[in-house]
């Protein structure tokens, strides 16, 4: 029998169950078992295979962009809350030379997150462009 695909939204999707990054399904995810104690901050955490899923489902409804942004986010899923951070601060204009954007690129590339420094690399151009490096 063929397995059915996925569709929007995932939560509520007969095809399959969507996974919180520490596996849970996120149907498991309920008030009750919040007030038992049973779901910890790593079982609201959104999976890569979920934002993967979400920018299917964004490129089959037009909105590329969004896949593209959604994709990105799934690579981000495997940074700390602090790398984040520095990416953020690191890619305000004014706030990085153009020197530490292309090393921010190399880690982000290193750490599996290959769009994301195709993205960094990309703003790291413009900010040159524009005279935004510092």
């Amino acid at each position: 029998m063929a397995q059915l695909k996925p569709s929007y939204p995932l939560a509520e999707s007969d095809a399959g169950d969507a996974l919180t990054s520490s596996g849970r399904r996120v149907t498991e995810i309920t008030l009750a078992a919040v007030v038992r104690g049973e779901i910890g901050p790593g079982d609201i955490r959104i999976s890569p295979d979920v934002l993967r899923q979400q920018a299917d489902f964004a490129e089959e409804g037009g909105n590329p962009q969004l896949a593209d942004n959604l994709r990105r986010g799934a690579e981000l899923v495997a940074f700390s809350d602090e790398d984040l951070l520095e990416l953020y601060e690191s890619l305000r204009p004014g706030r990085s030379s153009a020197l530490e954007l292309e090393q921010l690129a190399d880690r982000l590339e290193a750490g599996g997150a290959a769009l994301c420094a195709a993205l960094v690399r990309e703003a790291r151009g413009a900010y040159v462009r524009r005279g935004l490096a510092v």
